[in-house]
């Protein structure tokens, strides 16, 4: 069966190992399959639900198409652009709006997360953006959307969208009901200085992280400086469990060599974490240096890159602005 495939990256700058892991090495693979229609979107009207600094963002959006490419999608076979430059999105989203139930938006746990404590302080827009995440799949029938863990519930929700859509306007089918693609074999790449925290951009230190952008010499300083723990590498998954730095490491290193954790373990099982740090460093040099190195080389030809995404957006807005007519019409607009 063919997948008509949707996923989109938040322009903010700092794209890291974990971003790579979860997200745009599994970009990758779909788009190399002829079976699979890709689409991605820089998502820049979701990157501005926290302030932005206006020249930083323009220059992100072009590092994050500079690292799809980089990293192996094919810009001539699938489409990359951004968000905003299609104005369907915000459409879509405002009508769709109209049909999502508070009930539904209260339960959303990642605003939660984001907004913290001070909520009355968030903007509308981090409240309602899983809305918009909504419009961003449904326009292009999406069959298919890679999503992670925390993402799960936002895609459950662009469900609920389409079928109360679907039912209170009578078009049966008319908003394609996208399935999840969730990575087998993957774990969340987590700090190099905290293994219970999530890997992030935010995190103060710069060694808490892998970014693509890192060269040879900053992956080996930053891998030789990774938090562990005293003990040698076990021979037991479960030991992991009460081990998270440890656990983190040899995630990295399954995931990267896309083999599964526990024939990392029966690899390195006994050994002390210097040797094991030495593997590590190899593969990530191996598949992360070119990355860096070809990202720099993009970002000295932005002409380039707008190129792709002129021709990125002029296909979505294409397909976009169809869906969005055939939409406007059924609600009775004219």
């Amino acid at each position: 069966m063919n997948k008509k495939i949707f996923s989109g990256v938040q322009p903010t700058g700092n794209l890291h190992l974990g971003n790579y892991l979860g997200a745009i090495k599994n970009f990758v693979e779909l788009g190399n399959d002829r079976n699979n229609h890709c689409i991605y979107c820089v998502v820049d009207l979701h990157a501005i639900t926290v302030k932005q600094d206006p020249k930083l963002l323009t220059e992100n959006i072009r590092e994050t198409v500079a690292t799809f490419v980089a990293s192996g999608i094919d810009p001539e076979k699938n489409i990359i652009f951004n968000q905003s430059r299609v104005s369907a999105h915000a459409e879509a989203a405002w009508i769709f709006s109209c049909v999502a139930r508070m009930g539904w938006l209260n339960r959303m746990t990642q605003f939660k997360e984001k907004a913290g404590k001070d909520k009355e302080k968030a903007s509308v827009g981090l409240y309602s953006y899983p809305v918009l995440m909504a419009a961003d799949i449904l326009l292009y029938d999406a069959t298919h959307v890679p999503v992670g863990e925390d993402q799960k519930q936002h895609l459950e929700l662009s469900r609920d969208i389409a079928q109360k859509f679907n039912n209170d306007f009578q078009q049966e089918n008319f908003l394609k009901i996208p399935e999840p693609l969730i990575q087998k074999e993957f774990s969340r790449i987590m700090s190099l200085r905290d293994g219970t925290k999530k890997m992030s951009k935010s995190e103060v230190s710069d060694l808490s992280r892998i970014n693509l952008t890192d060269n040879k010499d900053a992956i080996i300083s930053k891998i030789k400086k990774a938090k562990t723990d005293p003990m040698p590498l076990p021979a037991d998954i479960k030991e992991l469990d009460k081990r998270p730095e440890a656990k983190n490491l040899l995630s990295i290193y399954s995931s990267l060599n896309d083999v599964t954790l526990e024939k990392t373990i029966s690899q390195f099982s006994g050994k002390n974490f210097s040797e094991f740090k030495e593997s590590l460093i190899q593969v990530l040099v191996d598949k992360l240096d070119p990355i860096s190195g070809e990202i720099n080389k993009l970002m000295s030809n932005k002409d380039y890159l707008d190129r792709i995404l002129d021709l990125g957006c002029e296909k979505a807005n294409n397909i976009a602005s169809e869906k969005i007519k055939k939409i406007k019409q059924i609600v009775g607009f004219n």
